[in-house]
């Protein structure tokens, strides 16, 4: 059976405006924010012909629910047909939710040790490994891949780390994908495809010759 995902990832929030690391807590879309979520949803009920023949599945936190209404408002899905997932939650980042990277750094002065800017979240105590993150995810990715059709809703770095699970990526590669909140992507196949809007063009880039370009 052939099966294709489409992963977006909430808009804007006010922690996001804030270089806020938000984890599990949460702040509400920005009109920026709902604005990127409403561009998403036309490009995607462009592609998916009828709503109603999706899954949709979306992240439990406000955020994504947020942008899961403004998407289902705009292609035509009732929104209390969502599913919830708590595996498709951000990667929790324990103590340093809620704070700036410099209110980190100003906390924990050796951060970067034996890491780079790519994986140091996962030194946050009383955070998440990335062995969890990619366990919950295999998981999830195992139940539905019977479902033909699903759209997700999800977040920034759990959303790179779900797209290196399905392509089969080293974590170092997974770690570096784009989390743009203009692009949503389509996983079909083993591949990636990239789907973006600039003013009201429609641009398909594969990931496959662009997985490590700008995030």
């Amino acid at each position: 059976m052939s099966q294709t995902i489409y992963l977006l990832r909430h808009g804007e929030t006010e922690y996001n405006t804030q270089g806020r690391y938000q984890g599990e807590l949460d702040s509400p879309l920005t009109e920026v924010g709902i604005h990127q979520v409403q561009q998403n949803a036309l490009m995607l009920k462009s592609l998916i012909g009828d709503p109603n023949e999706w899954k949709i599945v979306s992240s439990p936190l406000g955020r994504a629910l947020q942008s899961t209404e403004v998407i289902c408002k705009t292609i035509g899905y009732d929104f209390k047909n969502v599913e919830k997932e708590n595996r498709l939650t951000e990667v929790a980042v324990g103590q340093w939710a809620g704070l700036t990277t410099k209110e980190i750094e100003s906390s924990w002065p050796n951060l970067f040790n034996n890491t780079d800017m790519y994986s140091w979240y996962f030194n946050a105590p009383n955070g998440e490994t990335y062995d969890s993150v990619v366990s919950r995810l295999s998981t999830w990715l195992k139940d539905i891949q019977h479902v033909p059709k699903v759209i997700v809703i999800s977040h920034g770095l759990t959303g790179r780390i779900l797209r290196g699970v399905y392509a089969d990526l080293k974590k170092e590669d997974a770690l570096k994908l784009e989390v743009s909140q203009d692009v949503f992507f389509k996983l079909s196949t083993k591949k990636i495809t990239r789907i973006c809007s600039d003013f009201d063009d429609f641009y398909l880039h594969s990931a496959e010759d662009s997985h490590l370009n700008r995030w």
